[in-house]
């Protein structure tokens, strides 16, 4: 990485640092999200440590099919996918709530969901203070709420997904054509990676895989939302928003480069491989400036990938149908990452 590492302290005292003291040296800047664009390993990170882990810390195994349906949803195959671990887990967990199936589950089995309100109270918190929503802010939130054991519950939950996850994440290699288009890229432009996955983790990946060299900084969960680093890094650099280009598998991926007025570069989901093979093509329209039209075409096609409506809304719904149709997935997962790990299949 052209940037020095930060280091522990320095992520917990001043995580902005390195944005708001970014240097340009490229005529554009390149914003790359990882999980899910870099690498395939967004299917595996909530499935097989994301999900299990919750249920093991708030006691929800009985309900395991109920939980992973609505969990995969919101952080996989909804316009939500890949927004933040907490926004996520409060986005499931009410809508476990309000399904009469789940009520009538959760009555047969004499269970309750948890009260969960205390992560809307650190949520709320978070963006009055303007914080990020991460581990550090969590920390200082609970520091203001001293005896609230149910947020050392979350940050305990939180901080055993950080330590699980890079054993999973370290063995999924970056998408096929992904270093030759960092080439391609650095050429001409400043490489930021910016992600909602915590900082370690992110420089870890890209330093175990040799790909960290293209990149000018990493910023991660700890340093605000995606919208935020782009904006950082855009004001620190003077870039023009035609020169601002981000590359990212989700609707918030889109959304923070929009809100910048940047251009917008689609990694959709299971057509991954197809996108990084075409990026060389679509990086010297968008050098030339001429690129709107490929722009327009590709982002339309993405927004018909990621749903907006859960199924359990629709017609004809029924439940093991819904968690029987993407078992295959998580069955291959376990197989091959974690043949000893948890898993129902009805």
């Amino acid at each position: 990485m052209n940037a020095e590492r930060l280091t522990d302290r320095q992520i917990k005292e001043s995580p902005e640092q390195q944005l708001k003291n970014f240097k340009k040296t490229g005529e554009f800047l390149v914003a790359i999200d990882t999980d899910g664009c870099v690498t395939d390993n967004m299917n595996g990170k909530q499935m097989l440590i994301f999900h299990p882990l919750f249920m093991e810390f708030y006691g929800l195994w009985k309900i395991e099919s109920y939980f992973r349906e609505v969990a995969e949803y919101y952080n996989l195959f909804s316009v939500d996918r890949g927004c933040n671990r907490f926004i996520a887990i409060q986005l499931t967990m009410k809508a476990l709530s309000q399904r009469k199936d789940m009520a009538k589950c959760l009555a047969d089995k004499r269970l309750k969901l948890p009260d969960m309100s205390f992560i809307d109270r650190y949520i709320e918190w978070a963006g009055k203070n303007k914080t990020g929503l991460g581990n550090p802010s969590l920390e200082k939130f609970i520091a203001e709420n001293p005896g609230d054991y149910s947020l050392c519950r979350l940050l305990g939950w939180s901080e055993a997904v950080n330590r699980s996850f890079p054993g999973i994440s370290a063995k999924i290699p970056p998408f096929e054509n992904v270093m030759n288009s960092l080439e391609l890229i650095e050429k001409k432009a400043d490489i930021i990676v910016v992600s909602k996955t915590p900082y370690n983790d992110l420089a870890d990946y890209w330093k175990s895989h040799g790909i960290d060299r293209y990149i000018r900084l990493i910023a991660g969960q700890e340093m605000g939302s995606k919208e935020h680093h782009i904006a950082l890094a855009k004001s620190a650099g003077k870039y023009p928003d035609k020169n601002v280009l981000m590359l990212g598998d989700g609707a918030g991926d889109l959304k923070a480069v929009r809100a910048n007025k940047g251009v917008f570069y689609p990694v959709p989901p299971g057509k991954e491989q197809e996108a990084w093979n075409n990026f060389p093509e679509f990086f010297r329209l968008f050098v030339s400036g001429s690129h709107a039209s490929r722009e327009a075409e590709l982002t339309e096609k993405f927004n018909k990938v990621l749903l907006d409506s859960p199924p359990w809304l629709g017609a004809g719904y029924n439940h093991v149908s819904a968690y029987r149709e993407k078992q295959s997935i998580r069955q291959e997962l376990y197989k091959k990452l974690l043949p000893k790990g948890r898993l129902l299949v009805l």
